[in-house]
């Protein structure tokens, strides 16, 4: 008699897991697609498209002292692809924390709190740490435009897990 008890136990956990995995996944999806496509607009406007993206891919992987002005830039497709995919898999992993938070939350009210200012706080700490180590890049790009980027990206991932958890109640 355990053993199917134990078995739909075990069938109804991997479907929650699941359900989050996508629920993280498709939030990341949003933060990333909606970072991507504002600093290619702005890259586009500005008359250099993927400029943003290849600064920060050749200050991440090669350093600062490879950054240079937007008129003598030589882009690297290969940079612009790895650094996307980098910062589309950070997205994606925020997207999926995210998702594993707000579970914690909706059955205990009294953790919602906590889960938003821990996202306040980490997403004040990439801008923050970016402003403290990658200080050649703040020379090179706008670090206002890189703010207002991860805001709408947060408030991308945030409409879509918020209208995912509609009914979830936060305690202070």
């Amino acid at each position: 008699m355990t053993a199917p008890l134990t078995e739909t136990t075990s069938k109804v956990q991997a479907s929650k897991v699941i359900k989050l995995s996508q629920e993280g996944i498709i939030a990341g999806t949003c933060g990333a697609a909606t970072i991507t496509l504002w600093f290619l607009l702005l890259d586009v406007l500005a008359g250099h498209p993927l400029y943003t993206p290849y600064m920060l891919g050749t200050a991440l992987f090669k350093g600062g002292a490879w950054l240079l002005p937007a008129a003598s830039v030589e882009f690297s497709l290969e940079i612009v692809g790895a650094f996307t995919a980098l910062h589309w898999l950070v997205f994606e992993l925020l997207g999926a924390l995210a998702s594993v938070l707000l579970a914690l939350a909706e059955h205990n009210p009294n953790l919602g709190f906590g889960v938003l200012l821990c996202f306040v706080l980490s997403a004040e700490g990439l801008v923050g740490g970016a402003m403290m180590f990658a200080e050649p890049v703040l020379h090179a790009l706008a670090w206002q435009s890189v703010l207002l980027g991860h805001l709408v990206a947060a408030g991308a991932m945030g409409g879509y897990l918020w209208r995912r958890h509609a009914h979830m109640v936060i305690y202070p």
